[in-house]
């Protein structure tokens, strides 16, 4: 049985995942407190496959993955979803935000689903760090993609997750913005004192977050 690190936040143990028939075998990984991570490899060496299987959205054909002390292909399908929304923010490559909803709903969707009772405070708070503020009741489609992509990141910070994740999130920015999104990631975990994964195969980001986990 595998022995966990109370300073580790991800611990991932002999993943194998078979995907369209094809098997990939992940290295084991450990990521302690605060890290922030880069989880590096060319389009289909199996990156979102491994996010979906760290953020509870894929469970591995055999392997373990514990987050915060948790083994969470251990808990049903609720408990799972639930454990998701209180410990694991995500930042897809799109925002998916729901556009019947204000921006405020959107986040109290977030706080909702995490079984969270609703805190507004907590919400003008994340606006104000990302500096969107002015657009709580403002609805997606009435957003710059800029704005949409902090609306993004305020939805997966919201509940103070343990863990932080994104997604390819530069994959269609200039240099100037993918400065300031990984800038922007970089500090809203260190606010919320969450451990950062960005997942990419953008090589502008190596050099601002040194530690990496490479697949073949």
């Amino acid at each position: 049985m595998q022995m966990l690190s109370n300073n580790n936040i991800v611990e991932l143990s002999a993943v194998h995942h078979v995907y369209d028939k094809q098997p990939i075998n992940f290295a084991d990984w450990s990521i302690r407190t605060g890290e922030h991570w880069l989880l590096l490899g060319s389009s289909g060496s199996g990156k979102t496959t491994l996010m979906n299987i760290i953020t509870g959205l894929l469970k591995p054909t055999t392997g373990e993955v514990h987050i915060n002390q948790t083994q969470i292909y251990g808990l049903s399908g609720a408990k799972l979803d639930k454990f998701r929304g209180q410990h694991i923010g995500i930042v897809f490559q799109r925002p998916h935000l729901i556009n019947s909803l204000t921006v405020k709903e959107n986040l109290l969707i977030a706080q909702r689903f995490a079984g969270l009772k609703e805190d507004q405070w907590r919400i003008m708070e994340v606006l104000a760090s990302l500096n969107i503020a002015d657009k709580i009741n403002n609805y997606p489609s009435q957003l710059s993609q800029g704005q949409l992509q902090r609306v993004a990141i305020a939805r997966a910070v919201i509940n103070k997750p343990a863990l932080l994740v994104a997604d390819e999130p530069t994959s269609s920015l200039d240099d100037q913005n993918t400065t300031a999104v990984l800038d922007i990631l970089m500090r809203q975990s260190q606010l919320n004192g969450s451990t950062l994964i960005v997942s990419t195969h953008d090589k502008r980001v190596k050099d601002h977050i040194s530690q990496h986990y490479i697949l073949d």
